[in-house]
Protein backbone atom coordinates (compact mmCIF):
# COMPACT_ATOMS: atom_id res chain seq x y z
CA UNK A 1 0.00 0.00 0.00
CA UNK A 2 1.30 3.34 -1.27
CA UNK A 3 1.90 6.07 1.16
CA UNK A 4 0.51 9.65 0.01
CA UNK A 5 1.39 12.59 1.72
CA UNK A 6 -0.21 16.07 0.87
CA UNK A 7 1.77 19.35 1.72
CA UNK A 8 0.22 22.63 1.94
CA UNK A 9 1.68 25.99 2.42
CA UNK A 10 -0.57 29.35 3.26
CA UNK A 11 0.90 32.20 2.96
CA UNK A 12 -1.29 35.01 4.73
CA UNK A 13 -0.16 38.80 3.97
CA UNK A 14 -2.04 41.77 5.52
CA UNK A 15 -2.23 45.28 4.83
CA UNK A 16 -0.34 46.07 8.19
CA UNK A 17 2.67 43.53 7.03
CA UNK A 18 3.00 43.35 3.15
CA UNK A 19 5.72 40.83 2.06
CA UNK A 20 9.26 41.73 1.32
CA UNK A 21 11.20 40.24 -2.03
CA UNK A 22 12.39 37.64 -0.27
CA UNK A 23 9.13 36.66 1.78
CA UNK A 24 7.79 36.44 -1.83
CA UNK A 25 10.43 35.12 -3.70
CA UNK A 26 10.47 32.01 -0.63
CA UNK A 27 6.55 31.52 -1.10
CA UNK A 28 6.88 31.05 -4.28
CA UNK A 29 9.83 28.82 -4.12
CA UNK A 30 11.67 30.97 -6.20
CA UNK A 31 15.04 33.04 -6.29
CA UNK A 32 14.75 37.12 -5.76
CA UNK A 33 15.88 37.69 -9.13
CA UNK A 34 12.75 36.19 -10.69
CA UNK A 35 10.80 38.40 -8.33
CA UNK A 36 12.45 41.45 -10.13
CA UNK A 37 11.70 39.57 -12.96
CA UNK A 38 7.89 39.97 -12.62
CA UNK A 39 8.28 43.83 -11.52
CA UNK A 40 9.54 44.42 -14.51
CA UNK A 41 7.18 42.99 -16.79
CA UNK A 42 4.62 44.07 -15.24
CA UNK A 43 3.05 40.99 -13.16
CA UNK A 44 3.60 42.24 -9.52
CA UNK A 45 3.40 45.91 -8.17
CA UNK A 46 6.01 46.70 -5.93
CA UNK A 47 6.13 49.50 -3.22
CA UNK A 48 9.19 50.87 -2.27
CA UNK A 49 12.39 52.54 -4.52
CA UNK A 50 15.08 50.18 -4.31
CA UNK A 51 14.19 45.80 -4.61
CA UNK A 52 15.47 45.70 -0.87
CA UNK A 53 12.90 48.51 0.43
CA UNK A 54 10.09 46.19 -1.93
CA UNK A 55 7.09 45.02 -0.16
CA UNK A 56 3.95 43.10 -1.77
CA UNK A 57 0.80 42.48 -0.64
CA UNK A 58 -1.66 39.29 -1.26
CA UNK A 59 -3.01 40.35 -5.20
CA UNK A 60 1.22 40.41 -5.48
CA UNK A 61 1.67 36.91 -4.18
CA UNK A 62 -1.86 35.36 -5.75
CA UNK A 63 -0.16 36.79 -9.20
CA UNK A 64 3.48 35.69 -8.46
CA UNK A 65 1.83 32.29 -7.60
CA UNK A 66 -0.11 31.88 -11.06
CA UNK A 67 2.64 33.10 -13.16
CA UNK A 68 5.21 30.84 -11.65
CA UNK A 69 2.00 27.89 -12.30
CA UNK A 70 2.02 28.94 -15.73
CA UNK A 71 6.07 29.10 -16.51
CA UNK A 72 6.42 25.84 -15.16
CA UNK A 73 3.30 24.15 -16.79
CA UNK A 74 3.54 25.60 -19.99
CA UNK A 75 7.37 26.86 -20.26
CA UNK A 76 5.80 30.06 -20.86
CA UNK A 77 7.88 33.40 -21.19
CA UNK A 78 6.97 35.98 -18.42
CA UNK A 79 5.73 38.25 -21.08
CA UNK A 80 3.48 35.94 -22.46
CA UNK A 81 2.61 34.90 -18.87
CA UNK A 82 1.87 38.63 -17.57
CA UNK A 83 -0.29 38.40 -20.62
CA UNK A 84 -2.17 35.62 -19.77
CA UNK A 85 -2.46 36.90 -16.48
CA UNK A 86 -4.26 40.05 -17.58
CA UNK A 87 -6.35 38.32 -20.23
CA UNK A 88 -7.69 35.81 -17.25
CA UNK A 89 -8.22 38.84 -14.76
CA UNK A 90 -10.21 40.69 -18.05
CA UNK A 91 -12.37 37.82 -18.03
CA UNK A 92 -12.99 37.75 -14.69
CA UNK A 93 -14.19 41.20 -14.42
CA UNK A 94 -16.27 40.81 -17.83
CA UNK A 95 -18.32 37.76 -16.52
CA UNK A 96 -18.94 39.19 -12.82
CA UNK A 97 -20.05 42.19 -14.64
CA UNK A 98 -22.34 40.27 -17.05
CA UNK A 99 -23.72 38.23 -14.08
CA UNK A 100 -24.61 41.54 -12.03
CA UNK A 101 -26.69 42.81 -15.35
CA UNK A 102 -28.08 38.56 -15.25
CA UNK A 103 -26.96 38.00 -18.80
CA UNK A 104 -24.49 35.22 -17.65
CA UNK A 105 -25.35 31.90 -16.33
CA UNK A 106 -23.53 31.51 -13.08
Amino acid sequence: MKTVVIATSDTIVGKAQPLSADELACACGVEVQWIAQLVSVGIVEATGAQPEDWRFHSEDLRRAREARQLERDFDASLDAVALILDLSQEVRQLRAQLQRTNRYPV
